[in-house]
């Protein structure tokens, strides 16, 4: 019985001491003059917020301005303007590879892992590697797309006239200028455009500078003078006999001979004769334009009556004074068509 009344006077005694604790608790406190009295007690929480880091002011990666972003942002940026197609121009076409096809990388990651250390205004490189067997498998490509033959011009024969084919220069790439020009844009995140050079072939044989063309008409008698395309004067000739014909086909002046000696053929119908020296009776008259035909070529001759006919040995004759103009208005390499017309 004493355990038992001991524990309940304890049990009382803490039913007390929490009472009185818990008046305490709520009881108004007196204020000293001038202060503000409260009747709980309250507990402030103050948030904290973190501030996201950018790059210093004016900051640069490879030319690309980042002063101010984040680095998820600048790298971004960066990005951006390095994938940007590099614009070429060649003979007039342009073009806009981009830079990873031509084999160029960007380390744009480690650039903007030293911006973020950069102060203000600096300029921090962009390291862009390029692998040269990628620009010069593209620049070769460009060569095969653009590069061409000079074409020179070609004389036919077209309705009994000259025509002449039309020339074209000639383009060749020069290669290796384009390739290392193109790594150095890359290398340096230019843009462009960038023009490649190309070098020029001017053809031999232009419609321009053809000259003199010779077109004989071996039925009508007559010698017809081109130059290139353009006819300038008509001769009347004489021409072989049927017994000893002037050839048909394309020949070309080979020599030119003023005041020439004439020499006996070796043919039947000049057994016996002697070389004649250059004079009124010789037969060649004063002017020689000797023929790639063996044996044929246009001269003067002695006996203006025979111009018109069909009568000499294979050679083409004329008017010794027209002779002698036309010695001076056509050259060795003059073409000369001799045509059955």
């Amino acid at each position: 019985m004493r355990r038992t009344g001991l524990a309940a006077v304890f049990l009382l005694a803490c039913a007390c001491a929490g009472a009185l604790l818990s008046a305490a608790l709520t009881t108004p406190v007196a204020a000293s003059p001038g202060q503000t009295t409260s009747t709980t007690s309250t507990s402030t929480t103050t948030p904290t917020t973190t501030t996201p880091l950018v790059l210093a002011r004016d900051v640069t990666i490879g030319g690309v301005p980042v002063g101010g972003l984040t680095p998820e942002a600048a790298y971004a940026a960066v990005r951006a303007a390095f994938e940007r197609p590099l614009v070429l121009v060649v003979a007039r076409h342009r073009l806009a590879p981009g830079p990873e096809q031509l084999g160029a990388v960007a380390y744009a990651l480690n650039a903007v892992e030293r911006a973020k250390s950069a102060p203000e205004g600096t300029q921090v490189p962009l390291r862009i590697a390029v692998d040269g067997r990628r620009v010069r498998a593209y620049v070769a490509t460009l060569a095969k797309r653009f590069d061409r033959r000079r074409v020179d011009s070609r004389l036919f024969l077209r309705g009994l006239r000259p025509w002449i084919s039309k020339d074209r220069p000639g383009r060749t790439l020069a290669r290796t200028d384009a390739t290392r020009a193109i790594v150095l844009a890359l290398v340096a995140n230019r843009k462009g455009p960038l023009t490649l050079k190309t070098t020029t072939t001017r053809p031999s044989v232009t419609r321009r500078g053809f000259g003199p063309v010779l077109v004989i008409r071996r039925g009508s008698n007559r010698l017809f003078l081109y130059s290139g395309m353009r006819f300038l004067r008509v001769f009347g000739v004489a021409t072989g006999q049927s017994v000893y014909p002037t050839p048909l086909g394309r020949f070309h002046i080979v020599v030119k001979w003023k005041h020439p000696w004439w020499y006996p053929p070796d043919s039947d119908w000049a057994q016996g004769q002697q070389p004649i020296p250059p004079g009124p009776g010789n037969p060649l008259g004063t002017r020689w334009m000797g023929l790639s035909a063996s044996g044929v070529g246009i001269h003067g001759t002695p006996d203006p009556a025979s111009i018109g006919y069909s009568v000499s040995h294979g050679c083409i004759r004329m008017l010794i004074p027209q002779a002698e103009w036309l010695f001076e208005h056509v050259r060795i390499g003059t073409t000369v068509f001799i045509v059955s017309a």
